[in-house]
């Protein structure tokens, strides 16, 4: 009896000691972070390291209140109760994306999770030209209070007084709006109160989707400086440079109920005709070319330039319209330019009528139009016209025919060759004559030593006759070239000239794969009537192409033992 109870007193002390000599044990098994300090300024950065032995962290949920840079991971031995016990640490550079008090939310590492931390994050002062500062940032608005769907310029200009060995400068995009980048930063060197500073610009478009409030975030840039002999000596400064940019608020206006449609708020819109014909010829192109410049305005939001309407008068082929986008200082330029084939089919007067472009003034507040004034073209009737009418008959004198008439000598004289004197000198009409006779002679003897000559195999009946261009390696390669690099217009002057004509309709006629002929029709189309993607054709052109033009077959022609009333062609 006393020795069971003495076994009942020695199992707590023995579970006790077990459990001191664990306790260590797990918590050592437990991952731990911790923060190189709590409370840090916005635009800085902050490291988070995290030791664990079963295996590394997953920092996905980070990324939504910071930026993540400069992973790095450790290994660390120890011995511990004459056991060896190994640790590893991982730590990644956190740079806040807003101001307040952040959450870092408890990490997963292996089977277990680490404890959440706070991090108190200031409001960056923000640094402007008088500050004297290493780096500070300037944005530039074109427009405080747009209209909804308005393209507003921004520009953000980042200076700094030393070189940098690296740096990024970032510009979220606000709520209710787009923003994208346009364009290549540019460069430049510039004296701000007595300082000399580097400056890099880059432009944004900002598109507001919805009126009210858009507040932008201010830009922030994060980089590091090259450094200097004296800091790379004596090790001064850690080479960190930080800026961030002022917040901007704009006032976003509803679209007016009165605003014409379709809706294209503009600061500035001029037209100009950069050709301009005053006469033309039927069935002869003439060219118009209008050029329209928008102030706040980008290709996506333009409409084109519209095709004038001249009925049955005339033919009007519009050739897709050419974009070129800039800035002016802070704000979008668009530059359009367009050409139109005018045909006409009749002659007299024709009235062109001119462009005209409803916008709205986003300075003004009111609607606007642009317009260029009607052109008028003195149409002539072209060469071969064919409503031109035959020159008329001279009148018949009829009085010279009548009897007895003072006019009888004439008549004679005009219809009887031996009035005029022909029957006294008849050398003339016998030389000739002769001539002829002898041209003859010689064409006869010319065909038959030609025909007395071998002549080369005749094609079999039915066998394809086809352009022997296009059948040499040399034309289906430079067609192949031609579709890679050269404009529309090579490629129908290599089709002609592969097919031995001058007009691509005669192209199209000859080519048998109707996949081919097609697509030339269609690039007709596009070309002169504005209707496809270009682009799209190309690639079209070089996929039913890649093997040359299918010619249409065609019997040969009977052999008939005589020479050709005309020569072959040579192309």
């Amino acid at each position: 009896m006393t020795r069971a109870i003495n076994m009942h007193g020695r199992w707590p002390r023995q579970v006790l000691a077990a459990l001191l000599l664990w306790l260590p044990l797990l918590a050592w098994a437990q991952p731990r972070a911790w923060l190189d300090r709590d409370r840090i300024a916005m635009g800085d950065t902050v490291t988070l390291n995290v030791e664990s032995d079963q295996g590394a962290p997953d920092f996905t949920l980070l990324r939504n209140d910071f930026d993540l840079s400069g992973q790095t991971s450790s290994r660390q031995v120890e011995w511990s109760n004459g056991s060896m016990q190994q640790r590893n640490l991982y730590g990644v550079a956190l740079t806040p994306r807003r101001s307040g008090a952040l959450v870092i939310p408890g990490l997963q590492v292996g089977s277990a999770r680490t404890a959440p931390l706070t991090l108190q994050v200031d409001a960056a002062a923000v640094a402007g030209p008088d500050s004297n500062a290493m780096a500070f940032i300037e944005t530039v608005v074109d427009d405080e209070t747009p209209y909804v769907q308005q393209s507003v310029g921004v520009v953000v200009r980042l200076y700094f007084a030393s070189q940098l060995a690296s740096g990024e400068l970032v510009l979220d995009t606000p709520a209710g709006a787009s923003l994208q980048r346009v364009g290549d930063d540019r460069t430049d060197v510039r004296q701000v109160n007595g300082r000399r500073y580097n400056m890099v610009e880059r432009r944004f478009l900002l598109i507001p989707e919805r009126s009210g409030t858009l507040r932008l975030a201010g830009a922030r840039f994060n980089g590091r400086s090259a450094g200097g002999f004296f800091d790379d000596f004596f090790g001064g400064g850690d080479g960190r440079m930080n800026a961030t940019g002022a917040d901007r608020t704009l006032q976003v206006q509803a679209q007016p109920a009165q605003a014409p449609q379709p809706w294209l708020p503009l600061q500035s819109l001029q037209l100009r005709y950069t050709s301009a014909p005053t006469s033309a010829r039927t069935g002869e192109a003439a060219n118009v070319v209008v050029e329209a410049t928008a102030e706040g305005a980008t290709r996506a939001q333009f409409t084109d330039l519209p095709v004038p309407d001249l009925g049955t008068h005339a033919q009007v082929f519009a050739e897709p319209a050419q974009y070129e986008e800039s800035f002016n200082g802070s704000t979008p330029r668009l530059k359009i330019t367009r050409r139109y084939s005018i045909v006409p089919r009749q002659p007299g007067s024709l009235v062109v009528p001119g462009p005209r472009l409803p916008w709205w003034d986003v300075r003004a507040g009111k609607a606007q139009e642009a317009k260029l004034p009607d052109l008028t073209l003195t149409v002539a009737a072209g060469n071969g016209a064919g409503n031109t009418s035959p020159a008329p008959l001279p009148p018949i004198d009829t009085d010279a025919a009548l009897p007895g008439s003072d006019g009888q000598d004439s008549r004679i004289a005009a219809t009887d060759p031996r009035a005029g004197g022909l029957a006294e000198r008849p050398w003339p009409w016998m030389a000739a004559a002769i001539g002829l006779a002898l041209l003859w002679l010689l064409t006869l003897l010319w065909g038959w030593q030609r025909g007395r000559r071998p002549r080369a195999a005749a094609p079999a009946a039915g066998t394809p006759s086809v352009p022997t261009v296009a059948s040499g390696r040399a034309g289906l390669a430079e067609l192949r070239r031609t579709l890679d690099g050269e404009g529309f217009e090579q490629v129908e002057a290599q089709l002609c000239a592969m097919a031995g004509v001058e007009r691509i309709e005669q192209v199209i006629a000859r080519l048998d794969d109707p996949a081919q002929r097609q697509v030339l029709q269609d690039l007709q189309q596009a070309r002169w009537g504005g209707q496809g993607d270009l682009a799209s054709l190309r690639a079209r052109l070089r996929e039913v192409f890649r093997d040359g033009p299918h010619w249409s077959t065609a019997a040969g022609a009977a052999d008939t033992g005589l020479a050709p009333l005309y020569p072959p062609r040579r192309t």
